[in-house]
């Protein structure tokens, strides 16, 4: 029943998003936000970084040549028009009139090639595109060309990659860094405007109103349409501590939270000040990433045995989600409640089975050794959960070496493919939303491609077969069956374990209008009266 009501309204708010709302009109911009985000700003390159905080700045100073709008679709953002072949295998984009970058430069065709080759050779999506291209060219300062070598359905869906390494346009210049280097120049063309002389890494970032940005004409649509900015200055800051970040919100110093504590809820939701809402309809899956390279992990064996130590209304409970806004049981790699949801394959994941979990890590050949389940003190969420699964992990005969850090630390050090003797790792959770997740091409971490997986190295030749089937494949009905044979290997795979699936409700001061449930902070459209 709990399940059956989440879906009916991740339904109703996805249809009460569908309803276009008139663009604003231009006015004079009314003040200063003030935003808690779930974690603050720590780096600023989103090719480099997948982290959600690298991506939420990136909305702020960047543009996209599509957007995702309320529904899924890709729709043009910085892109006019575009044409495809009646063969579907060539694509041709113009850009807008009047993009300009913060510094003045006009934005060309060339920065926009630049900007897809360097997002393409980090991004999940953006290499399985650039993998079935023949050539992307340049044809004059607007128009550029991209000619296929093999199908690809879902062209402008992965040019319009909103989350992980989100695909954002910057000039030529700065596109031309190493994609393995991250950089510090923040020009974008984007409707806020970055300063840098303000900014302290995970302390406070600020963002101004960028006057020279041209907004589409159209309506705001999820992610896509007219982003017409209606703030003078947004100052996101860093407040970890979720009952301090609730007090600034009662009191007026602060005017949004992405995301209180459950815990803080009911209080905020009594203050007649105060409104939440949900900025993510859908909700977020909890993750729980094993490093395959390193033992024990690298054994299929104890992954499984993972399946058997994790409950995810345990996790839920843990974590303090009201039940209204629990999925109690949820085995679907592309969320409950969306379109692609399956169970095909899946095991475990109801109940803690010590007993099976001991069997498999014994065939697994586990004896003793130090696992490392880092762990995001400064998050509520991913503490919770990692101090609930670290337990069961004890209880299975794991010798478990719970390691505290920020979520910024975190970041940097699940990098590291070093043995645990030298500071590697074996376990660490992270928080995914719908666009995280919502089919085998954008899945970052359902992907299995070996070395150039994200974090935690997952290498698996046939989910690579049949991921790249799905998205190459034109009938709907045979793509339904290539997922489910997807879905099927990733239970065997377990490039990751579904941890849960939730919903966490936003909130923001009474005299704050405009926010949206984008699933994505956004704050094109807001005002401060």
């Amino acid at each position: 029943m709990a399940t059956r009501r989440f879906t009916m309204l991740a339904a109703a708010a996805l249809a009460l998003l569908a309803t276009p709302r008139p663009a604003p009109a231009q006015q004079a911009p009314s003040g200063t936000l003030r935003i808690v985000l779930v974690n603050a700003l720590a780096s600023v390159d989103p090719v480099v970084s997948t982290a959600a905080f690298v991506r939420n700045h990136g909305f702020f100073v960047y543009d996209q040549l599509f957007g995702l709008d309320s529904q899924g679709e890709a729709r043009p953002q910085m892109v006019e028009r575009f044409e495809v072949s009646p063969d579907g295998m060539t694509y041709r984009f113009t850009l807008r009139d009047g993009l300009a970058f913060h510094d003045g430069q006009p934005v060309r065709a060339a920065d926009a090639v630049a900007s897809i080759r360097r997002w393409g050779q980090r991004d999940i999506a953006g290499r399985a595109l650039l993998a079935a291209t023949a050539a992307i060219e340049v044809v004059d300062d607007k128009t550029f060309t991209l000619r296929l070598s093999r199908p690809f359905g879902l062209v402008t869906e992965a040019l319009a990659r909103p989350t992980a390494n989100a695909l954002f346009v910057v000039p030529e210049r700065i596109a031309s860094t190493p994609a393995n280097t991250a950089f510090t120049d923040t020009t974008g063309s984007g409707p806020f405007i970055f300063r840098p002389q303000e900014f302290v890494a995970g302390e406070r970032a600020v963002y101004v109103r960028n006057p020279a940005y041209r907004p589409r004409p159209e309506p705001a649509d999820g992610l896509a349409g007219g982003k017409v900015v209606m703030l003078e200055r947004v100052e996101w800051l860093g407040l970890s501590d979720p009952a301090t970040a609730a007090a600034a919100l009662q009191s007026g110093e602060i005017d949004f939270v992405e995301q209180p504590t459950p815990d803080v809820l009911p209080v905020l939701q009594r203050n007649r000040n105060i409104r939440t809402f949900a900025l993510n309809p859908i909700g977020s899956m909890v993750w729980l990433r094993p490093n395959h390279v390193i033992p024990p992990f690298n054994d299929p064996r104890a992954r499984q045995a993972l399946l058997y130590l994790v409950n995810q209304q345990e996790n839920l409970q843990a974590i303090g989600v009201a039940p209204s806004e629990q999925v109690p049981y949820c085995p679907a790699y592309f969320l409950c409640g969306t379109p692609l949801e399956s169970a095909t394959g899946a095991q475990g994941l109801r109940e803690v089975n010590i007993a099976r979990a001991r069997e498999l890590l014994q065939q697994a050949g586990y004896n003793g050794e130090r696992v490392v389940f880092m762990n995001a003190t400064d998050s509520p969420i991913n503490n919770a959960v990692t101090l609930t699964m670290a337990e069961n992990m004890r209880r299975a005969g794991l010798n478990m070496d719970v390691a505290a850090m920020d979520w910024a630390t975190l970041t940097q050090r699940r990098n590291r493919r070093e043995p645990i003797e030298q500071g590697g790792w074996n376990l660490f959770v992270t928080i995914a939303n719908v666009l995280d997740s919502q089919n085998p091409l954008v899945n970052l971490y359902l992907g299995a491609p070996c070395d150039t997986a994200p974090a935690g190295w997952p290498c698996d030749a046939e989910l690579e077969r049949l991921r790249a089937a799905w998205w190459e494949e034109s009938d709907p009905a045979k793509r339904r069956g290539i997922l489910e044979q997807v879905h099927a290997r990733a239970y065997e795979v377990l490039p990751y374990i579904n941890g849960g699936q939730f919903r966490v409700l936003a909130a923001h001061r009474a005299n704050i209008e405009g926010l949206r449930p984008t699933t994505i902070p956004v704050f094109w459209g807001v005002t401060k009266r």
